[in-house]
């Protein structure tokens, strides 16, 4: 299974709504998913289920957001996202997220590459389970942030 496939199937199947508009094919390649995952006009990112998870995904808005390069983005550690003062918050969200699959209406303040400060709202995060029941990770959507 692709990784757009899982962020996709695992958001839809644990809220009810659907990720993209209109959504065929496949992610691999049938009606240009993938390609329409990362334009997409929200944010999007996932991690993995390591001790210290890393990002292993970003779509443009969010490699433009964090200021990063594909390489960048997909070797960080997520929890380096957010400032130190906001990371027990974070953490407490993931927590919950795991817990009941997934959890919206999340707000809180990150810090791009450059040290730029940006506060996201409206965040929806999801835990990633494949076809399978097996945990994958977690993933986090938005299209609301501004800068401080």
């Amino acid at each position: 299974m692709r990784h757009e496939r899982l962020l996709i199937d695992s958001y839809e199947r644990l809220t009810g709504k659907r990720m993209l508009a209109d959504e065929g094919g496949s992610a691999d390649g049938d009606g240009g998913t993938a390609e329409r995952l990362f334009e997409a006009p929200f944010v999007l990112l996932s991690h993995g289920t390591e001790e210290d998870p890393v990002l292993n995904y970003g779509n443009r808005a969010a490699l433009e957001l964090w200021e990063m390069t594909r390489e960048e983005f997909t070797s960080l550690p997520s929890r380096l996202t957010a400032e130190p003062i906001e990371r027990s918050l974070r953490e407490k969200l993931l927590r919950d997220s795991k817990e009941r699959g997934y959890s919206d209406g999340y707000y809180g303040v990150r810090i791009a590459k450059s040290g730029r400060r940006f506060e996201i709202r409206d965040v929806t995060l999801w835990s990633l389970i494949d076809e399978n029941g097996i945990y994958r990770g977690q993933a986090a959507m938005f299209s609301d942030w501004r800068y401080l």
